[in-house]
């Protein structure tokens, strides 16, 4: 699947189930494991599984793979591999002492969410646009 559908169809996913402060960072000149690393918050053990389900099950629909997820049984950190991008479902106290914006977000992706444009340092950013 290319890499600017399945953003897309990842932020789709994580915004159905009113995911926080999504941000997502081009990581091909980091790393050549995957392009993408998307963080969002989710307020609750509940909320980051259901967001962690909604971005498997919409993936799958679209036709893309999950390679592997980890945390849900905890469900404080919630990590869904879909092979070309990773997502890291955090509840915010773990988001801001663990900060992978900081490893990862030398090179925010902007997009769009939820309607609304922006930039890195100014809030959401994210649909299809890679930098």
């Amino acid at each position: 699947m290319d890499i600017r559908k399945l953003q897309r169809v990842i932020i789709d996913a994580l915004e159905d189930v009113k995911a926080q402060d999504i941000r997502v960072f081009n990581t091909s000149h980091l790393t050549e494991l995957f392009d993408r690393v998307v963080v969002a918050s989710g307020t609750s053990n509940r909320q980051t599984k259901a967001l962690a389900n909604s971005v498997r099950e919409k993936v799958k629909a679209s036709g893309g793979d999950i390679v592997s997820t980890e945390g849900e049984d905890t469900g404080e950190w919630v990590l869904v591999d879909c092979g070309d991008a990773v997502v890291h479902i955090m509840q915010p106290a773990l988001r801001q002492y663990y900060r992978l914006e900081e490893i990862w977000g030398d090179k925010p992706v902007h997009v769009k969410l939820g309607g609304q444009a922006g930039t890195q340092d100014s809030g959401p950013v994210a649909p299809g646009l890679a930098t």
